[in-house]
Formats: C-alpha cells, structure tokens, sequence
C-alpha cells in the first residue's frame, strides 16, 4: 500500500486515540507519514488539500466535503466540552475585541453565532490565547484543547461556556473535531481505516497507561490530572461512532 500522510493535533485526545494505530499496538497495513499541527494548520492543510488523513474542526468541513469524506470514528463529538470565553478578572466593560484559535476553527463559529457583537476578532495559536488576554492584548479570548483546564490558574476569568450556549439551544451534543479521508483514496481505503480507529479508541480505553508516555511527548500540559480530564472530556462513545445523535448534532452544526 501507497504511503498516506496523516496530520493529527498534539492535544492528548488524538494522541490518545492513533496511538495504537501509529505506535503499532495494533497490527494493520497503512503506512503512514504522521505530522502534528495546531488545529487551525490542519484546518488550512485541508482547505489546500495536503493530507490524506487529517483532523479538522467540524466547522472546515462544509468547504472540503467534495474531496474528503467524514469518518464515522475518531470525532472529538460530546458534552459538557465546549470552548471557553474569558477575560481577565475584574473587567467588566464591553468585550471588543476577542482572541480566537482560528476562524476556521468551531470555536470561532459558536463565537460569531453568540456574540455576534464582537467588533474584532484576533486569530493566534490556541496556546497563547490565555496569556495574551492576560497581557491586555485583547479584551478576552476563547480556550480550547488543555488551556480550558488550567485559565484559572492565570488571571482570568470564565464570561460563557460556549459548549453550554450550543447545548442549551439544541438539546445536542457539540461537535468539536473530526477525522476526514480524501474520497479519491476509495471506499476500500477509507472503510479499513475507520474501522481501525474505531479498533484504536477502544485499546486505548482497554489500555489507558498504554499510551501515556506517547501523549506526554506531544501535551501541552503535562500533569497526569490535566491530561487525564482532557482524554475523559474529549474522547468518549461518539469517537468509536457518532451514531444517531452525533449525527444530528453534525448536522446541525453545519447547517
């Protein structure tokens, strides 16, 4: 088999879940090239047609679903997970300006769909949205990945869970990220892969320590705790196949 290249984020959820698949736990005949990317690189890779593989935010998926298909497996899909706006403590006028993760990113969607009146909205890597709210840089910010578990150590505090805003209005759970395949790989191709991620979440839930050391070299965070919440949060039932209510929540989304 050709080698595919698969582009995955560092963030311990899709460390967690390929770990089996690129660190071989699991025998299979893909030979893969694998690069880590911010969310929003991945998101532009896709938009240029890069990968084979690759993680994406929900929100890309509508302006690549002609040459990707989406998997069934490996969604970052659930609830009680979504992004965060903050701001430094204490402030309480008008939120202006906002640092988001990448307007590309879902995070900026449900950003513009509850705050619509936001004059500016400055796009940076997710990483360094906390300290540069912190700094003054911008009025507030929008946290994702690991940086929702530990603003509260920073200066800041919490404006609105946006995941809670989503689940309030539709009842669903909020599609945050998902695996897309280029469609010109074929149905064979794209069908042995999914099931092999499917087969690679439930190791890693079978096999918890198995994939620690690997998470670790990638995490931004690397205390066992904040590692351990980010997995629980982000990888569930809906990665190994987001069924019936995955499915609507998509579906919703990206109307």
């Amino acid at each position: 088999m050709k080698k595919l290249s698969l582009h995955i984020s560092p963030c311990p959820n899709d460390t967690f879940a390929f770990d089996a698949i690129i660190n071989r736990r699991l025998a299979h005949d893909f030979d893969l090239s694998v690069e880590y990317h911010d969310i929003e690189e991945l998101n532009e890779g896709v938009l240029r047609g890069e990968p084979d593989i690759s993680k994406i935010s929900y929100a890309v998926y509508p302006l690549v679903a002609d040459r990707y298909r989406l998997l069934d497996s490996g969604s970052a899909l659930g609830r009680g997970n979504g992004q965060l706006l903050v701001r430094r403590k204490g402030e309480t006028g008008k939120i202006r300006t906002v640092a988001s993760p990448g307007k590309n990113t879902t995070a900026n969607a449900l950003l513009m769909r509850y705050f619509p009146e936001v004059e500016e909205v400055q796009q940076m890597l997710f990483s360094e949205i906390a300290a540069a709210v912190e700094r003054g840089e911008a009025d507030a910010g929008v946290l994702i990945h690991e940086g929702r578990f530990v603003y509260e150590r920073r200066n800041l505090s919490l404006v609105a869970d946006l995941g809670k805003l989503w689940e309030n209005e539709t009842n669903l759970p909020l599609p945050l990220g998902a695996i897309i395949v280029k469609r010109e790989l074929g149905e064979e191709i794209i069908s042995k892969f999914d099931k092999l991620l499917a087969e690679s979440v439930r190791y890693a839930f079978a096999h918890p320590l198995a994939s620690r050391e690997f998470v670790k070299q990638h995490a931004q965070e690397l205390e066992d705790d904040v590692i351990e919440k980010h997995i629980s949060l982000f990888v569930n039932d809906y990665t190994i196949s987001l069924g019936e209510e995955g499915r609507a929540a998509v579906e919703r989304l990206l109307q």
